[in-house]
């Protein structure tokens, strides 16, 4: 059938339409909804030749949800809103007999909380319905997953030690600005340390654990040990791993004006009482922050995100290290989008393929490494990601 509905109209989802309508051999209609139609207006106008079609949809309403699945019926849903919005498109998807991929996990509005636990209660719903939900489908959580899934195939017979590695070499000239959502990406960045050791979670203050580590054409940046949502999927389903953390690029400036907005209370989630009015702080600073999906246009230099491994093969110690390069200017080149945006988004779009070429197709609900990480690997390569593999070096661990 391939019709396929793209649920969000930021950096990530007009990522999302230009890679989907690039494989129209694969996806046979699109629509893009968002709150505001006029943004999936000008993204489908971008790409032209009457490719997209376009709607509104309030997703925190399950019945709205309702009411456009069963006018377009889409075959699957990608859902690119924002994570607080995801147990209700799930909820629309079941109610409607529509498939569901997002690419990060549910987290409710009122706290701070990365966990999968919300999700993975629908496992029997969505088993019984025969409908597939395919959840983490970005980079990361997504892409290193998958890093993560084909190493354990081909080249570990048991991996015990994982590092996850992000870094955003880039520069967008601005004095603070957040690459993605800014109320997701502050909540995420403050919240505690944490990562898996020796069989259970070892929790630390927010960027206590740092050191500099090399990056491919990049060289040495700082980077600090926070919690991931993909972590708490692959201890699950890598019970070898004898430790799992992941480390994320921060510069000096970006910390500093962080921790002055935590401090003067902008980073709060709670509503206060300004004038009369209820707002919430980190709300009203999202509005005047820049808009990520306008960084593109000035943005220069590169990310680099990847896997470091530790394990066995054949009885010997192996070290593996498994990564992609992306390159801020030709993201934008092709999609009007940063890098940031662009490395979300086309695993999004494969995880789609992969679900309409029915090779990640399963009644339940599923995180990627539990699919066959190679079709994907492939796709990568295609698609604007191309990956590298070093063998036995030093992995900084």
């Amino acid at each position: 059938m391939g019709k396929v509905l793209i649920i969000g109209a930021g950096g990530v989802g007009t990522v999302v339409v230009h890679k989907v309508a690039q494989n129209m051999d694969v996806f046979t209609e699109i629509m893009l909804a968002s709150r505001t139609k006029s943004k999936c207006d000008a993204i489908a106008e971008a790409i032209g030749g009457n490719k997209i079609q376009t709607a509104q949809v309030d997703a925190d309403n399950v019945e709205d949800l309702k009411r456009l699945f069963n006018s377009f019926k889409p075959e699957l849903v990608i859902n690119v809103a924002l994570p607080y919005q995801d147990l209700t498109i799930m909820d629309a998807c079941l109610a409607c007999g529509v498939n569901y991929l997002d690419t990060a996990n549910y987290e409710p509005k009122e706290e701070a909380k990365y966990e999968y636990s919300w999700q993975w209660a629908y496992q029997e719903k969505f088993k019984e319905a025969g409908l597939t939900a395919i959840l983490g489908c970005g980079f990361d959580p997504g892409v290193t997953s998958v890093f993560t899934a084909y190493a354990a195939k081909h080249h570990f017979d048991e991996i015990h030690y994982l590092d996850i590695v992000d870094c955003n070499a880039g520069d967008h000239g601005k004095a603070f600005a957040t690459n993605f959502n800014p109320e997701i990406n502050i909540r995420e960045v403050t919240q505690k340390g944490k990562y898996w050791e020796d069989g259970k979670w070892v929790e630390t203050e927010p960027h206590a654990i740092h050191k500099p580590l090399n990056y491919p054409n990049i060289g040495p940046k700082e980077s600090y040990v926070i919690y991931h949502e993909e972590l708490e999927s692959l201890v699950k389903n890598f019970p070898t791993l004898k430790r799992a953390r992941f480390w994320m690029t921060f510069g000096q400036e970006y910390l500093t004006h962080l921790r002055v907005i935590q401090n003067i209370g902008m980073a709060r989630i709670d509503p206060i009482i300004y004038n009369g009015v209820e707002i919430v702080p980190i709300q009203f600073l999202k509005a005047v922050l820049p808009d990520p999906g306008e960084l593109g246009e000035n943005y220069t230099g590169e990310t680099s995100i990847g896997c470091r491994i530790k394990g066995i093969k054949d009885g010997k110690e192996r070290t593996y290290y498994v990564y992609n390069n992306c390159s801020h200017e030709a993201a934008y080149k092709e999609t009007g989008a940063q890098g940031v945006s662009y490395t979300t988004g086309v695993p999004a779009t494969i995880g789609a393929i992969m679900f309409m070429k029915g090779l990640w197709r399963k009644p339940g609900v599923y995180n990627v490494e539990e699919f066959n990480p190679d079709p994907f690997m492939e796709q990568l390569n295609k698609q604007g990601l191309p990956w590298h593999e070093l063998f036995d070096v030093d992995l900084e661990m």
